[in-house]
C-alpha cells in the first residue's frame, strides 16, 4: 500500500511541475482539478486530469 501512495505522490509532483504546459492543452481546467493558494504558494491538484490521462494511456496501451 505504501508503494501506491509513493507512486501517487510522485505522479502529482510531476504533473504539478508540468502544469503550465498542460494548461495550454486544456488540462487542469476540468471539474475536479483543484488549484489553491496556501502558505504563499500556488498548489495544483489535478484529480480529473489525472483520471483522464490514465484512461487515455490505458486505451493506447490496450490498442498497441
Amino acid at each position: 500500500m505504501i508503494r501506491w501512495l509513493i507512486v501517487t505522490f510522485l505522479a502529482l509532483v510531476l504533473i504539478n511541475g508540468l502544469a503550465p504546459w498542460l494548461r495550454k492543452l486544456g488540462l487542469g481546467r476540468l471539474p475536479g482539478d483543484f488549484s489553491f493558494r496556501l502558505l504563499g504558494r500556488d498548489w495544483f491538484i489535478p484529480l480529473a486530469s489525472t483520471v483522464l490521462l490514465s484512461v487515455l494511456l490505458s486505451l493506447a496501451v490496450k490498442w498497441w
